[in-house]
C-alpha cells in the first residue's frame, strides 16, 4: 500500500477514535501486579467479586512465563516480586496448588531464592496477610509526617508519586492491620526459610548500610512509645493529606499503587464515604475484555490526546478540522489555572498553568504532559495565547538548577534517600531527565524562543552534558535510549543546534547501529540494567522505528538508506485493521521495577514518522510550525 494511502486510513481510523467531547484515550497496560494487586485488596477487605476476579486470572495465567514465574514486562525474565504476588493472587481466587501453572510458578520462585526475596512493597503485602512478621518491615513511623521541613527526610523531599502512595501507607504501617482472608489462604510453601528474612540496608556505600541498619533498630525500639499525642497529629496529617487530594473518582493521585493505599487506609480509620469512593475509583480502571479482565494503573487521556492530536496535524489536519477543534476545546478546560499544586512547596511565587496527565488530577501537573499539549495548541493554530503563555512560564518556573526538568517537581535530586531500606525499588524521586528536559525545550522553542531564550540555553547545556559515550541518550519514560535520543533530537534541531555538529552525528550513528535486518528498530525493556544497554535488540515494533525515523530526519536527508528501510518497515507491517500491532512494553513507570505499553503508540507514532517523512519528501517545510522541522 502507498504511503498516502496508509496515512489517509490511519487518519480515518484514529479520527473514529476520538471521544464525543473531543479526546482521545488509549489503553495502558502494565504487567500482572496490577491485577494481582486488585485481587489482593479485595481478600484483605473481605470483597467478593468472584466473577471478575476469575476473569483477572485468567489474564495473569496468561502472563506466566515458560519457566514459571511472570515478568516485569513481556517476554521479560521471571521476577520474585511479581511472581509471589501472582501466585498468591491465584491461590486467594481459588487456583489449585497442584494445578501445572502453580507447581511451574512455585518451583521458579523457590528458585529465585522464595519469597524472603521479595522487595518491601511486596513484603507489606505479606505483612497484612500475616505471611511475615511486621518485624521484617523497615520501619516508616507515621510520625514522618510532622517531621520539619529541613530533616533529611521530609515528605516534599520525594516524588509525586512516592507521596502519594507512601502517605496512606504509613497509616497502614502504624495500624499494623490483619487481612481478612476470608479463605484462609496461605503461602508458606513459597518461603526457603521465613525466620531469616532479613531487611536490605543502605546499597551505595559500607556507609549507609551501617547507618541505615542502626537508625532502623533505633527506630524498631523507640516507635512503640512514641508520645500519643504526637502519633494522633501525624495520623490526622496523613488523613487530611487523603481527603483533601481524594480527586473524587479519579482517586488519589490518579495512579493504582496510591488509589489502593488511600482505599484500605480509609477502611482502617472508618471514614465510610470516602473510603467507597476510593474504592470506586480503583474499580473504575478494570479493563473488560470478551474471555479476560485487567486493571490499569492508571488513564492517560491528557498525553494520548495531545499526542494523537499532533500526529494528524502531521498528516495534514488543520484547525479547520471540526475534530481538532474540539481536541482543543477540551484541552483548554482541562489546563489547571487556579490549584497550586504540592510544586508550589520550591515555587511559591509560580502561578499554575500547566497539564496532568490523566483526566483529572490538579495537585500533580507535570510538564512532559504541558509541553506536548502546549505544542500541539500552539501547532493547529489556538488563538488564547494568554493561555499558552501561563504554560510556557509554569514550565520555565519548573526548570532545575542544572538546567534540566524532573517531571512533577523541581531539584528534586535527594539521592541519598535511595538508600533507605523502604527505598529498595530505586524509585523514590524526580530528579531531572534528558527526555523531559528536551520536551521543554522544544515547546520553548517552538512557542516563543525569544522570551525563554535562558531556559533553552541552559537546558540544551544539560542535554549535551547527559549524552551517552555511545552518542545516545537515556529515555525515563520511554523505552528507553530510542525514545531518549528521538526526544533530545528534535529538541536540539528545535533550539537551533548545529545538526551536523560532531556530537549529533555521533547521535544518529548510533540510531543507525541499532537497526534491526527487517528495517525497524527494538530496544529492550532490559536496557534499564546497564549492564545489559547494548543487548537492546529485540523484535522490531511499530513505536520505536517511528521513533528512529523521527531521529533521523531531523537530519532532513530523505534518501537516507537507514531511513528507507525503515519506512520499508512501517509500510510493510501496516494492517488496516489494528494499523500496527506490538507485542514488547514501550514504556516505563520505574525502571527495573515497573513498565508498561501505551496501546496508542503503534498507531499516532508510526503515522507521525509516515507523515512527516511524506511532508519533507514534498519539501512541505514552512507549513510544519512545530519544534521539530523548521
Amino acid at each position: 500500500m502507498k504511503i498516502e494511502n496508509i496515512i489517509n486510513h490511519c487518519k480515518k481510523k484514529m479520527l473514529d477514535d476520538q471521544k464525543k467531547d473531543g479526546h482521545w484515550v488509549y489503553e495502558i497496560e502494565a504487567d500482572t501486579t496490577i491485577p494481582s494487586e486488585y485481587i489482593l485488596m479485595n481478600h484483605f477487605l473481605g470483597i467478593k467479586e468472584e466473577n471478575l476476579e476469575k476473569k483477572l486470572a485468567v489474564y495473569i495465567k496468561r502472563k506466566q512465563n515458560p519457566d514459571g514465574g511472570w515478568p516485569l514486562f513481556w517476554n521479560g525474565e521471571s521476577n520474585i516480586s511479581t511472581s509471589v504476588k501472582a501466585y498468591y493472587a491465584l491461590k486467594l481466587v481459588g487456583e489449585k496448588k497442584l494445578s501445572k501453572c502453580m507447581v511451574k510458578a512455585r518451583k521458579k520462585i523457590l528458585g529465585l531464592g522464595g519469597a524472603e526475596n521479595c522487595n518491601v512493597f511486596t513484603k507489606i503485602s505479606l505483612a497484612l496477610f500475616e505471611q511475615i512478621s511486621w518485624k521484617k518491615i523497615p520501619s516508616m513511623p507515621v510520625e514522618i509526617m510532622s517531621l520539619p521541613k529541613w530533616f533529611p527526610f521530609h515528605i516534599n523531599k520525594i516524588s509525586y508519586w512516592s507521596r502519594t502512595v507512601v502517605v496512606p501507607l504509613l497509616i497502614i504501617l502504624d495500624k499494623k492491620p490483619k487481612a481478612k482472608n476470608l479463605k484462609k489462604i496461605n503461602i508458606e510453601e513459597l518461603f526457603i526459610n521465613n525466620k531469616k528474612l532479613n531487611i536490605n540496608y543502605g546499597k551505595e556505600s559500607f556507609f549507609y548500610f551501617y547507618l541505615f541498619f542502626f537508625i532502623n533498630k533505633f527506630l524498631k525500639i523507640i516507635e512503640p512509645i512514641f508520645p500519643e499525642k504526637f502519633k494522633k497529629k501525624s495520623i490526622d496529617k496523613a488523613k487530611n493529606f487523603m481527603l483533601n487530594r481524594l480527586n473524587g473518582i479519579h482517586g488519589l493521585g490518579a495512579i493504582f499503587p496510591a488509589m489502593v493505599n488511600c482505599t484500605i487506609a480509609l477502611y482502617l480509620l472508618g471514614i465510610t464515604k470516602e473510603y467507597k469512593i476510593s474504592l470506586n475509583s480503583v474499580r473504575n480502571l478494570i479493563k473488560h475484555k470478551k474471555n479476560y479482565s485487567y486493571c490499569q494503573p492508571c488513564f492517560s487521556p491528557v498525553w494520548d490526546t495531545g499526542l494523537n492530536g499532533t500526529s494528524l496535524l502531521e498528516s495534514g489536519l488543520t484547525l479547520k478540522n471540526s475534530s481538532i477543534q474540539k481536541a482543543c476545546k477540551w484541552l483548554e478546560k482541562k489546563q489547571i489555572l487556579e490549584i497550586k499544586g504540592e510544586w508550589i512547596a520550591k515555587n511559591k511565587n509560580l502561578l499554575p498553568g500547566g497539564w496532568a496527565f490523566q483526566y483529572e488530577n490538579d495537585f500533580y501537573p507535570d510538564v512532559d504532559d504541558t509541553a506536548v499539549v502546549a505544542m500541539f495548541l500552539d501547532r493547529a493554530g489556538y488563538q488564547n495565547k494568554k493561555r499558552l503563555e501561563r504554560a510556557c512560564n509554569w514550565v520555565a518556573g519548573m526548570q532545575s538548577k542544572n538546567g534540566g526538568w524532573g517531571s512533577f517537581d523541581k531539584d528534586n535530586t535527594y539521592y541519598y534517600l535511595n538508600n533507605i531500606p523502604f527505598a529498595d525499588h530505586g524509585a523514590l524521586l524526580d530528579p531531572p531527565t534528558a527526555d523531559v528536559s528536551a520536551r521543554c525545550v522544544s515547546m520553548f522553542s517552538q512557542i516563543n524562543k525569544k522570551n525563554y531564550k535562558n531556559a533553552i540555553q541552559k537546558g540544551v547545556e544539560f542535554l549535551k552534558n547527559e549524552q551517552e559515550e555511545d552518542g545516545s541518550w537515556f529515555g525515563r519514560w520511554g523505552t528507553n535510549y530510542i525514545y531518549g535520543t528521538w526526544s533530545v533530537l528534535h529538541a536540539l534541531k528545535a533550539a537551533g543546534e548545529n545538526m551536523n555538529a560532531s556530537y549529533i552525528k555521533k547521535a544518529i550513528a548510533w540510531i543507525k547501529n541499532k537497526q534491526n535486518k527487517d528495517g525497524g528498530w527494538g530496544e529492550d525493556c532490559a536496557t534499564y540494567w546497564k549492564e545489559k544497554k547494548n543487548m537492546t535488540s529485540i523484535e522490531s515494533m511499530p513505536s520505536q522505528t517511528a521513533w528512529a525515523i523521527l531521529s533521523l530526519l531531523t537530519t532532513e536527508n530523505i534518501n537516507d538508506s537507514s531511513l528507507t528501510k525503515g519506512i520499508n518497515f512501517l509500510t510493510k507491517n501496516f494492517n488496516k485493521k489494528t494499523l500496527w500491532k506490538e507485542n514488547h512494553f514501550n514504556a516505563v513507570g520505574f525502571p527495573k521495577v515497573f513498565y508498561i505499553t501505551y496501546h496508542g503508540y503503534s498507531k499516532y507514532f508510526p503515522n507521525w514518522a509516515l507523515s512527516r517523512y511524506q511532508n519533507l519528501k514534498k519539501g512541505k517545510k514552512s507549513c510544519l510550525k512545530d519544534s521539530y522541522v523548521h
